[in-house]
């Protein structure tokens, strides 16, 4: 009994070095790991597939709100590796899946463990999961149920637009067709320079859009909304486009045709593509002019309205050109354009919003000479005069100066193409409102056979071109 009394706090000192090694190594993280893969090997696992594409080749929602879950689980961080990014802010750090490796979660006391692979088809990702079969029927559907909420209320609250380009090869890369960064553009509604009537109906058009399925479904129509944005460069279409994205928190699909190998892998941008995005064609025109023989121009107008365009809902597409004239008239027939908005060059109203952004200026004494300038039929692009004030914003004046200069010299250009040509073309060149002037409107009285303007079909493209300076429509 001696003996025993005197060992006892041998032992207890014993047993302590033993406890303090194994929390100060991973021995005993690595032993609760092997009981746990033993205890697994004793039981019966069910395995559950969440592919990245469905059989359509577009997005499983499932899998992207999974990805959102699973990434969000702190038990990634104590995996044995896992990818490291930084978020749309500079201190965000995110957390990322990486092919083969396992996250482990717990839901209702049954552990269950996720695995990410690569699809034996391609490069597409697949994600496992893995439980025992006795608790299927427990906790399949519930811990489902309760991966999508959870991924719900994390996109509500992190929801960061995304801007997705096409990429050269459809077999290049895990992630389909699309490669996506974040969409930082700052242009928003607020700050774009144009007529204020026109923002406000566009915004209106977009908010009846989006509230409108069920408007869409009694008709039997594809939900979705086609915009044409047509004018010279530099008059902010793309602009407008990202306006455009961040008024409706959609994802931006910036497709570039001269990637796209023919018909059918245009088809497959479109079906690879979600619900509630823009899909953004730049510069459909010249592309058009350059006769190219992968995209036919069949194959366009699929893209625009035929079957393949009805997979999926809640769509804006949105098309830019410089100008509509040289296109074949089938692109531009209602139900392929629903929205046609043109973007002309600068005008005096619109330069003196110019001045008043760029350089805090609403009044100058140089401003009468510029609006006789203007009124005399030249003129620039909004982004030329951006540039010169942004270069000489330092000094209002000189900045006026400069743009003075510039148009003179671009009006002399001007003029001498006139004299040269012994013709001048003569378009509009006012930034305004709505709707568009008297002859834009018989033009499209002339396009569509439209006896009145007030008479106008659902389905019909409306002409949002330049309005007078008055505001008439």
């Amino acid at each position: 009994m001696v003996n025993m009394m005197i060992l006892i706090p041998f032992l207890l000192v014993g047993l302590f070095l033993i406890l303090r090694f194994l929390f100060k190594t991973s021995l005993l993280l690595i032993l609760l790991q092997k009981f746990q893969c033993l205890e697994d090997w004793l039981h019966v696992h069910q395995l559950y597939r969440v592919p990245q594409f469905n059989h359509l080749f577009q997005e499983n929602e499932l899998y992207v709100k999974v990805s959102t879950y699973l990434n969000s689980l702190p038990s990634s961080e104590d995996s044995d590796f896992t990818n490291l990014f930084t978020g749309s802010k500079s201190n965000d750090i995110l957390l990322h899946l990486d092919t083969d490796q396992t996250i482990r979660d717990v839901f209702l006391g049954a552990r269950v463990s996720w695995t990410l692979e690569k699809s034996e088809n391609g490069g597409a990702r697949v994600l496992v999961l893995r439980l025992r079969k006795n608790d299927k029927r427990r906790i399949l559907r519930p811990y489902l149920q309760h991966i999508l909420s959870v991924a719900g209320d994390i996109s509500q609250r992190k929801k960061e637009i995304k801007l997705r380009m096409n990429v050269d090869s459809p077999s290049s890369g895990e992630n389909g067709r699309w490669r996506s960064v974040p969409f930082n553009h700052l242009a928003s509604f607020d700050t774009l320079v144009m007529d204020v009537d026109l923002k406000n109906k566009v915004k209106a058009d977009l908010e009846m859009f989006l509230k409108s399925k069920q408007f869409y479904q009694r008709l039997g129509r594809v939900w979705k909304r086609s915009y044409l944005l047509y004018g010279p460069s530099g008059t902010g279409k793309s602009s407008f486009v990202a306006a455009m994205a961040r008024f409706l928190n959609f994802d931006v699909y910036d497709i570039d045709l001269s990637k796209v190998s023919d018909d059918s892998d245009l088809k497959m941008l479109l079906l690879q593509s979600t619900s509630k995005s823009m899909i953004v064609v730049e510069d459909l025109d010249r592309f058009l002019m350059e006769k190219s023989k992968n995209v036919s121009l069949r194959g366009i107008l699929n893209f625009m309205d035929g079957i393949v365009s009805c997979c999926g809902e809640e769509r804006v597409m949105v098309f830019t050109m410089n100008s509509k004239d040289e296109v074949d008239e089938a692109l531009l027939r209602p139900g392929r354009i629903d929205v046609h908005i043109q973007f002309p060059l600068c005008d005096f109203p619109c330069f003196k919003h110019l001045a008043n952004n760029y350089l805090g200026v609403k009044e100058h004494k140089l401003f009468p000479q510029l609006e006789e300038i203007f009124q005399g039929g030249a003129s620039l692009s909004p982004a030329e005069i951006g540039e010169i004030m942004i270069s000489n914003r330092s000094s209002p004046t000189r900045a006026l100066k400069s743009v003075i200069s510039a148009m003179q010299t671009n009006a002399g250009a001007k003029s001498r193409r006139v004299s040269g040509d012994g013709a001048e073309e003569i378009g509009g060149g006012e930034q305004g409102g709505l709707f568009s002037r008297e002859h834009s409107v018989r033009d499209f009285r002339k396009l569509y056979g439209l006896l009145k303007m007030g008479s106008r079909r659902k389905d019909e493209p409306l002409d949002l071109g330049s309005a007078d300076k008055d505001g008439s429509n």
